[in-house]
């Protein structure tokens, strides 16, 4: 989890294009609302928190409408959107697991798919060096992007436990070291990084809202309580707790607290991370005062900027190395999620047709309905946004249709 709260930041502060100095925040104040955010999930309150072995993190499918809004409309738009995201979760928690027939694996699994497509471009453009970068493209780039993928894979292969689980932060670490010897590291950050920090409101801007930006980012905050659900019955059932609608309710509620508190801070969307569940399963450990402990150095590591400094040091080549296994996981996990689909149906084969089509084609070509109206604009504007509405609209459609028949 902690190799999670390092690379998002390091991706989304890369693909922003920000500072050295704002990169160190935001990595910092990951690790740390990481800390904030397992806590309320943790801890059992009369209305918030699951009360079960739960770690959260920043969602890698917010990874991609992160980069793409806040490049477009300005962090404002970003965090704003955000926010409201969070508000919906909260807002929408009593009422969602009453709804989540809406959004079975035809459907979830067609979002996430979308979502990893949109996010291999951006690993392609830090393996050639970063998009305007002078040495765009480099052999030099290139070898260094291949060299991290390669020590990863090896890593992943021969390796058993905690080393396997950390395959990609060590191929982060040895990549970084071999720049180092090829001339591409600089340590000047570390070195002006402070030896403590706090999270900041509004550090970077406030909040600003389009429409747009709000649609993409309540998508992703539903897939991630889609997702969160599963993990909460895993968990309940490895701790022999059932998982009744009041634990939903507060599980959701937890998550949606996390988002807005975090991007209050200008940090990220939280999310139920559901590796925690093979850990507790293989590790049999399942009290809550080691997720507390847990929690207390998660809030200390968060308060040191230089070891936030540390994660600025990697050059972009080994970002992109990595970045294509990572974001690579993330379309696998699509296609795994669509695995549970009755592919016999030609209807589910249509809804996965169209629906990963259209998000796909909007990406790649973004101008495609620009000069529609605004309003319908709202809804073709990103990929996921449109990906996600055909693919829930043609599931009704479809497959109540055929229920209507076989009946």
């Amino acid at each position: 989890m902690y190799a999670g709260a390092v690379i998002v930041p390091i991706i989304v502060a890369a693909g922003l294009g920000l500072s050295s100095e704002q990169t160190t925040y935001l990595v910092s104040v990951d690790i740390f609302m990481c800390g904030v955010a397992t806590f309320l999930q943790v801890y059992k309150g009369k209305f918030v928190g699951i009360g079960l072995p739960v770690v959260l993190g920043c969602t890698f499918t917010a990874v991609a409408p992160m980069i793409s809004i806040g490049k477009n409309f300005g962090l404002a738009t970003m965090y704003g959107a955000i926010f409201i995201s969070g508000l919906v979760v909260v807002l929408i928690s009593p009422f969602f697991a009453k709804v989540a027939k809406l959004f079975p694996p035809v459907v979830t699994g067609s979002v996430v798919t979308i979502i990893g497509i949109t996010l291999v471009p951006v690993a392609m453009n830090y393996i050639a060096g970063g998009q305007g970068a002078a040495d765009f493209g480099n052999q030099k780039n290139i070898l260094l992007a291949f060299v991290t993928l390669i020590i990863i894979l090896v890593i992943y292969k021969f390796t058993t436990g905690f080393i396997h689980s950390i395959a990609i932060l060590l191929g982060l670490v040895i990549g970084t070291v071999l720049a180092n010897f090829m001339g591409m590291v600089s340590f000047a950050e570390v070195s002006q990084a402070g030896w403590f920090q706090h999270p900041t409101p509004f550090k970077f801007s406030g909040f600003e809202f389009k429409s747009s930006a709000i649609l993409t980012f309540v998508i992703v905050g539903i897939v991630s309580m889609i997702e969160s659900t599963g993990v909460y019955y895993a968990l309940g059932n490895i701790c022999d707790k059932k998982i009744g609608e009041q634990d939903l309710r507060s599980g959701y509620l937890a998550e949606g607290l996390a988002v807005m508190l975090g991007s209050t801070v200008n940090a990220f969307p939280y999310t139920t991370y559901s590796q925690n569940v093979g850990l507790v399963q293989i590790s049999g450990v399942k009290s809550k005062k080691v997720m507390y402990v847990m929690v207390l150095l998660l809030l200390v590591f968060g308060s040191i900027p230089k070891i936030g400094a540390l994660a600025t040091i990697v050059p972009q080549p080994v970002l992109g190395g990595a970045m294509i296994s990572m974001f690579g996981m993330v379309l696998a996990y699509g296609v795994k999620m669509l695995g549970s689909t009755d592919f016999a149906k030609q209807e589910n084969l249509m809804i996965i047709a169209c629906s990963v089509g259209l998000g796909l084609g909007v990406t790649t070509v973004p101008t495609a309905f620009a000069k529609l109206p605004e309003f319908i604009r709202v809804f073709t504007d990103s990929g996921i946004v449109l990906g996600t509405i055909v693919a829930i609209i043609m599931n009704l459609i479809f497959n109540r249709k055929s229920k209507v028949k076989n009946k």
